[in-house]
């Protein structure tokens, strides 16, 4: 049978690849005696706050790739994005060391793949078409027998399925998809929809979060990396496949705070209006975001206590609580924390001598 190509002519795209824009609050400066730019840490630093976007091929475990990640790197833990099937490839996302507190961040955000469905008899394309439309949105899932998770009825959301190809029985399609989608489930489903039934042939995962195949690399090339930097000295290939922990955490909404606000964070603080210097423009309240200082280093993932406006109009009051403190305490200096709230108040004396900082 002639084989229909029906790509679509604009990708979908995964909430993480949202545009963000920062506004800001207030003008501050950070002291360059203090802290250090992710791409700039020492390479022992570097890599144990890393992220390695791995290539997983065909046949062994998520696990078991994260543990051999581990191994290569010589790090006491590693963290991968989200379980992939031993039969599937693609995406996964692995963190290292201490940036594994960042995984559960990375691992509820959308995933893309990439799909080949075998349905159990010709059907016209039309039809394909028109029932595939149906499953875009929010879709009700029962997980299937052989999975991680209680077998209850539960809804997910289909962010965008484009149809790629169709030759006979065979129907290649890219989806995009909340995290927790089986996409075994989807292909039943289509099948049974279309009333010949179905099922998946292949997958491969393309996006995870903020990354995609553009920067994937294979545990060959981790290994490579890692012995030219072992036996040569040269760290660069190693800090190309190697990415600061920050880049698995982009696609959240972002605050920045100065400097004087930053080790009480550490020390486990809420973050008062006063200590914020930058923020998403769209941040909601009640939303994961990310607390990061004015070189780029993530400091916490919090939860917000305020919506952007609410931030811009207030001068005093909570606008994060910390979740999970990624920043050793004593990167930065000790600020001054009020005693009612347990306010983070900036530094005055750091920003007030330029001549000592650098403008962030």
């Amino acid at each position: 049978m002639e084989l229909l190509s029906i790509m679509s002519s604009t990708s979908g795209k995964l909430p993480a690849e949202k545009e963000r824009e920062l506004i800001r609050k207030a003008r501050a400066y950070t002291n360059p005696a203090y802290g250090c730019p992710p791409e700039k840490r020492p390479i022992r630093e570097y890599i144990e706050k890393g992220v390695v976007n791995i290539d997983k091929p065909k046949g062994p475990t998520s696990h078991e790739v994260a543990a051999w990640v581990k191994e290569i790197l010589e790090v006491n833990r590693a963290g991968h994005s989200g379980s992939l099937d031993p039969k599937v490839s693609g995406l996964l996302p692995t963190l290292l060391g201490k940036a594994t507190k960042g995984v559960p961040a990375l691992r509820l955000s959308g995933k893309e793949y990439v799909c080949l469905l075998r349905l159990h008899r010709p059907v016209p394309a039309k039809e394909i078409r028109r029932v595939c439309k149906e499953f875009s949105g929010p879709i009700y899932q029962m997980p299937p027998i052989k999975s991680a998770v209680k077998r209850a009825l539960r809804v997910r959301t289909i962010y965008y399925i484009e149809l790629l190809e169709i030759e006979g029985m065979y129907v290649l399609f890219r989806v995009g998809c909340e995290a927790g989608t089986y996409i075994r489930k989807l292909c039943h489903d289509i099948g049974m929809a279309l009333g010949c039934g179905g099922h998946m042939q292949e997958l491969r995962r393309t996006k995870a979060g903020p990354f995609t195949e553009e920067t994937l690399v294979t545990l060959q090339d981790v290994k490579d990396a890692y012995v030219f930097w072992q036996e040569d000295g040269d760290e660069s290939e190693l800090r190309r496949v190697v990415r600061p922990m920050e880049s698995a955490l982009s696609h959240l909404p972002k605050i920045l705070l100065r400097d004087g606000a930053v080790d009480a964070v550490c020390s486990g603080a809420s973050l008062a209006v006063p200590g914020i210097v930058s923020l998403d423009s769209d941040l909601k309240k009640g939303e994961l975001t990310g607390l990061f200082t004015l070189k780029g280093e993530i400091i916490a993932l919090a939860k917000a206590k305020m919506s952007t406006e609410e931030i811009m109009g207030a001068s005093t009051g909570i606008a994060a609580t910390p979740i999970r403190v990624m920043l050793d305490v004593g990167t930065y200096p000790k600020g001054w924390i009020s005693k009612e709230e347990g306010k983070v108040v900036a530094d005055k004396e750091m920003e007030a001598d330029p001549e000592m900082n650098t403008e962030g």
